[in-house]
């Protein structure tokens, strides 16, 4: 992937193409941000950034700011199906950082769905965010591939200047620590939407009492165990 260009999108077409990739990834059924809104919010201060391989968008990342000056909401994060695998999305959120760090932001924020082993592997195992808040049914009802359960979501806080960070960018994340709270998640939540829902939505009403129970006793998300497809919790530092 020596040859993907990571820059801002500039002009609407490339917007529309932003737009048109969200339903690529989410499904039909699935509200897109609509690309006007996001080239106004770029306007305002936001990131709007995609990744281009030999000039086609594939991918791309929608942060805009909050009522704190130096935190962001990263709201999306897409990558075309045929490039998945490869790495780009992690590279997306690193060019991501950057970003942040150039414009005097120190926190950015997003909301993940617990249930998604390779969105916790992605967002807590490499990149280093924490989480200690847990949404029931963030959004309602939702369409495309996020249809069938409820939209809980976990919200992730993503420290961009701290050590713990920057150990994950070099490569070098500090190794899991003994005594840590676990929570099993699997490896079959998009199998089971599929050919079991019941079981979906009891696994993430499982997932959900454990959480939220934990998170209720100081605790909070520090890792994340790939092999296992596990969280790792620990007691909240001060």
């Amino acid at each position: 992937m020596s040859g993907i260009i990571f820059r801002d999108l500039a002009g609407m077409a490339e917007f529309n193409a932003a737009e048109e990739l969200q339903r690529i990834v989410w499904g039909r059924d699935d509200t897109p941000d609509p690309a006007d809104l996001m080239m106004v919010i770029q306007k305002e201060g936001g990131l709007v950034a995609g990744a281009f391989v030999d000039g086609v968008l594939k991918g791309y990342v929608f942060g805009f700011p909050t009522r704190e000056p130096d935190v962001q909401h990263s709201h999306r994060l897409a990558v075309h199906p045929d490039q998945r695998g490869g790495g780009l999305g992690i590279r997306l959120k690193w060019h991501q950082r950057n970003w942040c760090l150039e414009h005097g932001v120190r926190l950015v924020r997003w909301t993940l769905d617990p249930m998604r082993h390779v969105n916790a592997n992605l967002n807590v195992g490499r990149l280093g965010s924490v989480c200690s808040t847990y949404h029931e049914d963030f959004y309602g009802m939702m369409g495309g591939i996020n249809s069938g359960t409820p939209s809980d979501r976990l919200l992730a806080d993503w420290h961009i200047g701290s050590e713990r960070v920057a150990a994950h960018a070099a490569g070098t994340p500090t190794k899991f620590q003994t005594g840590l709270k676990r929570i099993h998640i699997g490896k079959e939540h998009e199998r089971w939407l599929a050919e079991a829902p019941t079981r979906a939505v009891a696994e993430k009403l499982r997932v959900r009492a454990e959480m939220t129970s934990l998170f209720a006793a100081g605790y909070q998300v520090c890792g994340y165990d790939a092999e296992r497809a596990d969280y790792l919790l620990s007691i909240a530092s001060t």
